[in-house]
């Protein structure tokens, strides 16, 4: 399966930090910047949300919530948020039911570095998908998609 621009993005409620459920209807009504990363603790993906969680006054100022998502339990992402003070929940899918959901499984079932931003109808409006996940979108980037798809683009 995959998701494009203009789908309506795939429900899910997954087990996130915090020992919550975070569902993405919990959401409805703001712009969600779904992240998808391959793993807690990896160089890459570390810059990735310690940047995200940085700037997260521009977020913030364009009211969208940033949710992560990978393939670690629970007790993982306790550990790697807490170490990084991370202002955003983390979610747990273990079975990678998600990740296949939004189509960015790898040829070896590895999930792809992923963004998706969707509105607050429940809208994709934009969509990156890594081939190689050695980088990641810039918060620029991800906020001008937010600012784009509050106006319905």
């Amino acid at each position: 399966m995959t998701i494009n621009v203009g789908d309506q993005a795939p429900q899910f409620t997954l087990p996130g930090t915090g020992g919550k459920s975070f569902s993405l209807s919990d959401f409805t009504g703001k712009p969600v910047v779904l992240v998808f990363y391959p793993g807690d603790n990896t160089p890459v993906c570390t810059k990735q949300l310690c940047s995200y969680n940085n700037e997260m006054s521009e977020f913030d100022s364009v009211g969208a919530q940033v949710v992560g998502i990978s393939s670690q339990d629970v007790a993982s992402h306790d550990e790697f948020s807490g170490k990084h003070g991370f202002s955003f929940p983390l979610l747990a899918d273990v079975d990678k039911s998600v990740s296949k959901q939004y189509g960015i499984l790898g040829p070896l079932g590895i999930p792809r570095r992923s963004v998706f931003v969707i509105d607050g109808s429940g809208v994709v409006r934009y969509v990156h998908r890594a081939l190689v996940g050695l980088s990641f979108r810039p918060v620029e980037e991800l906020v001008a998609a937010v600012e784009k798809a509050k106006l319905g683009q």
